[in-house]
């Protein structure tokens, strides 16, 4: 059966027909919107409490550094190692070498480093009042032996001197010296004559 109906190749049609779809649920998409914002939000939130907690761990964990240099660090961890000792119950007699007391040459005047490792020493000194010691004086292989025995006296005694000033009674100290024998550092460079140029505290008894 034929089409009666009329076409027209080309033409436009005669009507358009739209079919009404369903409504945008434009709330669902708003909170998808805003469930994402925040959703960054909170994210960038946590990148940047864990970077503060990072850095004031890192602060916290850094060693304080000593004032003037690792010298004093090492020195207070030598009277620590002093006050140990006596309060254990190892055996005497036991040496001690505090790394300030370096004289300078030909000198047996105390530094204001080494009066500071002194005063700490005399501390721990006057908790321990049955203890006695020794402090032997050295010096490095320059000079003749009898200059260098003699130095090693005077800075014992510089020594001793300023502990008794700080209330340790002289009666516990004895002094001695080991002049340029017994180097801890080779004598052929400064660094190494400067560390020979050392005081030692030697615990007598206990």
């Amino acid at each position: 059966m034929a089409d009666d109906r009329k076409t027209t190749d080309g033409a436009p049609p005669s009507h358009i027909h739209i079919e009404k779809g369903k409504p945008v649920n434009w709330l669902a998409w708003l909170a998808l919107a805003l469930g994402l914002l925040a959703l960054i939000w909170a994210l960038t939130r946590h990148k940047e409490v864990a970077t503060t907690t990072e850095t004031v761990s890192t602060t916290a964990a850094a060693p304080v550094a000593a004032t003037g240099s690792t010298v004093a660090a090492t020195t207070t961890a030598s009277v620590g190692a002093l006050g140990a000792y006596l309060a254990g119950s190892e055996a005497a007699p036991r040496t001690f070498t505090f790394d300030t007391m370096h004289f300078a040459t030909a000198s047996s005047e105390l530094t204001a480093a080494d009066k500071t490792t002194v005063e700490d020493v005399a501390g721990v000194l006057g908790k321990y009042p049955a203890t006695n010691v020794k402090i032997v004086g050295y010096a490095d292989a320059r000079g003749n032996e009898a200059a260098n025995e003699k130095i090693g006296i005077d800075r014992a005694n510089s020594v001793k001197a300023a502990l008794t000033a700080k209330g340790v009674d002289g009666g516990r100290i004895a002094i001695g010296s080991g002049g340029d024998a017994d180097p801890v550092d080779t004598n052929a460079t400064a660094n190494g004559q400067a560390e020979n140029r050392r005081t030692e505290l030697v615990v007598v008894n206990r």
